[in-house]
C-alpha cells in the first residue's frame, strides 16, 4: 500500500480502538467546555446543564460498574451504575440550579455554572474547542459528538506528524512511525480527552509544519500556516498562542544567528530558506503582541488571576496577600518533586533525551521543534501543581519524542534502503 494509505489505516485503528472508552474520558473542566459548545449550539442554561450532567454521570456509573465487575470481594453484587447514576445526577444539578437561581454573575456567559464566576471565566475566554464542538454534539448528541470530535482531532494530530517528518524528508516507514508514536504515547491519550489539549496539539503541530515549510523553501505557504495556527490558538488556549509565537520566534532568531556566522563569506548560500527562518520570526513576534494586546483589550484574566486561582484551590479560599512570593516558593518545591517522581520512573526524561538527540540529525529544524515542545515547560511552570493527573499540561513536550525518534532512527533505516529516497536533496536547507 501506499504510504498515504498506511496513513488512514493507522487512523483507523487507532479510532477503532477508542470504541473501548467511549465515556469516561471527562474530567472537571470538561462540563465547562461541553455546557459551553450546547449553549452555542442555542440550548438554554438548564437544558444545556442537564444534557452535560447526563453524559458526565453516565461515564462514572461505567466506570463504577467496570471497578466492581474486577473488585475481589464485591464482583458477584449487583451493579451500581443506577445508584452511582443517580446520586452524581441530583448532586450536579442542585448544584447547578442553585447558582441559577441566585442570577447576575452566576449566569452571565455561555458556560453553565458549574463552577464560581471567577473560575468560569477562564473558560469563557476559550471559545475554539467549544466552537469546534458545535456540530458534533448537534448531530450526534453529548455521548457520541465528543467521542466522535476527540477521535478526530487526536487522529489528525497524528497525521500531521506525519506530515511534518515527510516535509523534512523522513523515510515514509519512520513518518509513519511518528504517526504510531503520537497516537501510544500520553500525546493521544491526553488528545482523546474531551478539553482543549487535543485541537492545541493538533495546532502547534501544525504550526510546526509551517516552520518545516518554510525551511524547505516554501515561505509563502509556510508562513500562512503558522500565522494560522496562532491564530486558532488565540481562540483554544490564548497562553499557548503566546508561549509558541514566543518560542518560534526564539528559535528563529537562534537559526538566523546561527546560518549568518556559519555561512559567512558565502554569497546566496541557502538564501531562500533565509527568507523563511525570517518570516516566521516576524509571524512569531506578531502572535506575541497580538496576543498580549487583544488579551488586555478584551479583559482577559490576568497573569495574576491565575496564580490566585492556583494558590487559592480554583477559589475555594480566600485570596493570597502574597501570591508571587507565595508561586515561586511553591515552583520550586514542585519541581524538586516532580524531578524525584521521574528519577523513579524515567521514561518520560528518557523521550526526551531521545527526542532531543534525533533532533540534532535536522539542526535547523530541530530548534524549531524543542521551542515548540518547550511550550509544555512552560505551561506547568505557569501551573505548578502536582496534583493534575497525567501530565497535562506538560503533554507538548512529548511531541519532541514523537518527531525526533524517527528521526533518530533514520541511519539505520537509510542504510537498509537499496536506493536513494526521492526528495532527500530537499533536507539540506534543513540540516544545515
Amino acid at each position: 500500500m501506499r504510504p498515504r494509505t498506511w496513513v488512514l489505516v493507522l487512523a483507523a485503528v487507532f479510532a477503532v480502538l477508542q470504541l473501548a472508552n467511549v465515556t469516561g474520558r471527562d474530567t472537571p473542566d470538561s462540563k465547562n467546555y461541553v455546557s459551553y459548545a450546547l449553549t452555542l449550539g442555542g440550548a438554554g442554561k438548564r437544558e444545556a446543564a442537564a444534557e452535560t450532567v447526563d453524559w458526565v454521570c453516565a461515564g462514572q456509573a461505567s466506570a463504577a460498574e467496570r471497578t466492581q465487575r474486577v473488585d475481589v470481594l464485591r464482583f458477584h453484587a449487583p451493579s451500581p451504575a443506577g445508584r452511582v447514576f443517580a446520586e452524581c445526577r441530583a448532586g450536579e444539578l442542585r448544584r447547578v440550579e442553585r447558582r441559577l437561581r441566585a442570577g447576575g454573575a452566576q449566569t452571565d456567559g455561555h458556560v453553565v455554572p458549574f463552577v464560581a464566576p471567577r473560575l468560569r471565566r477562564i473558560f469563557e475566554v476559550r471559545p475554539g474547542y467549544p466552537v469546534f464542538l458545535v456540530p458534533f454534539v448537534t448531530v450526534c448528541g453529548v455521548t457520541w459528538g465528543v467521542w466522535l470530535a476527540s477521535v478526530l482531532v487526536a487522529g489528525a494530530g497524528g497525521m500531521l506528524v506525519f506530515l511534518v517528518l515527510r516535509t523534512v524528508s523522513v523515510p515514509a516507514p519512520l513518518a509513519l512511525t511518528g504517526q504510531a508514536l503520537y497516537y501510544v504515547l500520553p500525546v493521544g491519550t491526553t488528545a482523546m480527552r474531551p478539553m482543549a489539549e487535543g485541537l492545541m496539539l493538533a495546532l502547534t503541530l501544525t504550526a510546526v509544519w509551517g516552520c518545516a515549510l518554510a525551511l524547505t523553501g516554501r515561505t509563502r505557504a509556510g508562513t500562512a500556516t503558522v500565522a494560522g495556527a496562532l491564530l486558532a490558538l488565540f481562540a483554544v488556549k490564548h497562553s499557548q498562542a503566546l508561549f509558541l509565537g514566543a518560542g518560534l520566534a526564539g528559535a528563529a532568531v537562534v537559526v538566523a544567528l546561527w546560518r549568518r556566522r556559519r555561512h559567512r563569506g558565502i554569497p546566496g548560500h541557502g538564501r531562500s530558506a533565509g527568507r523563511g527562518v525570517v518570516a516566521v520570526a516576524v509571524v512569531g513576534c506578531g502572535a506575541v503582541a497580538g496576543t498580549l494586546f487583544l488579551a488586555r483589550l478584551l479583559h482577559y484574566p490576568s497573569e495574576a488571576e491565575s496564580v490566585q486561582d492556583l494558590l487559592t484551590g480554583h477559589y475555594a479560599h480566600p485570596d493570597r496577600a502574597h501570591p508571587w512570593r507565595e508561586f515561586l516558593h511553591l515552583e520550586f518545591d514542585f519541581w524538586a518533586e516532580w524531578l524525584r517522581r521521574q528519577l523513579m520512573e524515567p521514561l518520560f526524561p528518557a523521550a526526551l533525551a531521545a527526542g532531543a538527540w534525533g533532533a540534532r540529525r535536522r539542526p535547523a529544524f530541530g530548534v524549531f521543534l524543542l521551542a515548540a515542545a518547550g511550550t509544555g515547560i512552560l505551561t506547568q511552570a505557569g501551573h505548578p501543581d502536582i496534583t493534575i493527573g497525567g501530565d497535562r499540561l506538560i503533554v507538548p513536550a512529548w511531541l519532541l519524542p514523537v518527531v525526533g525518534v524517527p528521526l533518530l532512527l533514520e541511519p539505520l533505516v537509510r542504510r537498509s534502503l537499496p536506493v536513494p529516497v526521492q526528495g532527500t536533496p530537499r533536507a539540506v536547507g534543513i540540516t544545515r
